[in-house]
């Protein structure tokens, strides 16, 4: 059981970690985490940013626990900073296990900055929606 407190708000995405998301013993990839983690946090800054984002970089990122097959993932993702032209994002992953009455584990974490840019793909002031 985890000793975390519990996430307050809703995930940013939840799906179900699949056979082919795992390597031979049953662990989901921390690739594959790390996929799930970058589409929440740009679907998370898409609301607070008007326009295009690309990731630029990913700090911090620590494996508390695995995933396994199965497992729901959650992803909880809040603003840590707001720049000119990016944004950072803290990434929580919490798993619900299968067939387990356990609560929520945080199993990952880390921060993801993402750059707002242009069609020419370029940086570009960040403009927050009101």
């Amino acid at each position: 059981m985890s000793t975390d407190p519990q996430p307050e708000r809703l995930p940013s995405l939840r799906t179900i970690a699949m056979p082919a998301d795992a390597n031979p013993s049953g662990d989901i990839f921390g690739g594959w985490i790390m996929s799930q983690m970058d589409l929440a946090g740009a679907i998370y800054a898409s609301y607070a940013v008007k326009g295009r984002l690309v990731t630029v970089a990913v700090e911090s990122m620590t494996f508390h626990k695995p995933v396994l097959i199965g497992d729901q993932v959650s992803c909880y993702c809040r603003t840590t900073r707001i720049g000119r032209t990016s944004i950072s994002i803290h990434i929580e992953t919490w798993v619900r296990r299968k067939h387990s009455n356990e609560e929520n584990s945080k199993v990952t974490e880390a921060t993801y900055t993402y750059v707002s840019i242009n069609e020419s793909r370029h940086p570009i002031p960040i403009e927050l929606i009101k």
